[in-house]
């Protein structure tokens, strides 16, 4: 059985904190300094959403072929359990998320919000989009990732210009493309298609059991073209696409990006499978950046009031470091007391494997019944 990967739990965190850092330097910085939100934004950002949903999909396919594993030697859990299971999380994410939108919506008093691309919502649609592609090739997913994109660079410019508009072209960019400054699913579905790869790719690799032969395939297999691909991606765009590759949720930009999370992930789990990350140093900030991600990201929106628009672009790095801080000693003192007991995401997970028993039973049950009837 696999281990918990220290290096996914970093990077998860390392995302989070982006979220920390970026919004509160956008809620709390003066309009006449706002240009610090937006350079804060600039050099950050490809680890914020795009290397959130990046992260997931590794997860996620990690996960999936755990599972795929233990129903091939289980009799109780089968491949219709796990898809179960995975379709309720990804509802149930789908309900917080549009509960947020709405919340969002009501605050504005614009109901136009609650379809509206936050991060939730996209990972939501990510997970319902990518169940029949986690069983296709990995090569077929990279396929699939860069058509999306190169299509989406079409589809985005023919139906913004229907933007606001009541005819179906109009209707299809509300549902396609609204706040498109967010997270469009048509621009982050691909990270999540390529993290299912990468999961994939780590699986076939760390199932070795010699560890010494695991470390050279791992070298041979997945870090040397991991960061040559991530390299090259992001040198063509400084290159030969500047400065279009700094303009958010353009076609460079993405691609980027792709090559700046390929590359940060790449070096952690290097550190990790050569031994470079201390196991019992795992529980970190980024840690409980990490473990908490879904109750830190509904949580920290009450910051929001705290200094609105009221700090400059001195005094600002001391509040955002220092509520940043101490956002991560509280969640240390909530993971020592209560440990999974405070994370929303541990309890949708057990409500999700809770809820599919209670349908394969009563699935069981009706068919017990019926082949008592037909025997009769």
């Amino acid at each position: 059985m696999l281990p918990r990967l220290k290096s996914i739990d970093t990077f998860r965190g390392l995302c989070m904190s982006w979220m920390i850092i970026g919004h509160l330097s956008g809620w709390w910085i003066r309009g006449e300094d706002f240009w610090v939100a937006n350079l804060i934004n600039v050099i950050l950002d490809p680890i914020g959403a795009s290397g959130f949903l990046f992260i997931a999909g590794v997860s996620i396919m990690l996960s999936y072929r755990k599972k795929l594993t233990i129903a091939k030697n289980s009799e109780q859990y089968s491949k219709r359990t796990i898809r179960n299971e995975y379709f309720l999380r990804a509802f149930f994410i789908l309900i917080i998320a549009l509960i947020y939108n709405l919340t969002i919506a009501i605050t504005l008093k614009n109901f136009t919000w609650v379809w509206s691309w936050f991060i939730l919502l996209t990972i939501s649609i990510s997970f319902f989009i990518a169940w029949p592609f986690l069983k296709t090739s990995k090569l077929l997913r990279l396929a699939i990732g860069v058509v999306i994109w190169i299509g989406n660079n079409f589809i985005f410019n023919i139906l913004i210009l229907y933007e606001g508009q009541t005819n179906v072209l109009g209707v299809l960019c509300y549902i396609l493309y609204n706040e498109k400054n967010l997270d469009p699913i048509l621009h982050f579905f691909p990270f999540f298609l390529f993290g299912t790869v990468v999961g994939d790719v780590i699986y076939e690799i760390l199932s070795r059991n010699n560890p010494e032969n695991r470390r050279k395939i791992f070298k041979k297999n997945f870090f040397i073209p991991s960061m040559v691909i991530g390299v090259l991606l992001i040198l063509f765009n400084v290159l030969f696409q500047f400065p279009e590759f700094l303009v958010r949720r353009s076609l460079p930009w993405l691609v980027y990006t792709l090559g700046i999370d390929l590359f940060l992930f790449t070096v952690l789990l290097t550190f990790e499978i050569f031994g470079f990350m201390e196991r019992e140093k795992s529980y970190k900030l980024l840690f409980y950046y990490s473990y908490y991600s879904l109750t830190v990201y509904l949580g920290h929106n009450l910051l929001y009031f705290l200094f609105f628009n009221q700090l400059n672009l001195f005094n600002i790095w001391f509040f955002m470091i220092g509520a940043f801080i101490a956002l991560g000693l509280l969640l240390r003192v909530i993971y020592k007391k209560w440990s999974e007991k405070a994370s929303l995401k541990y309890h949708l997970s057990k409500l999700s494997v809770s809820l599919t028993r209670r349908i394969e039973s009563t699935r069981n049950s009706r068919e017990n019944l019926t082949r008592q009837i037909k025997d009769q």
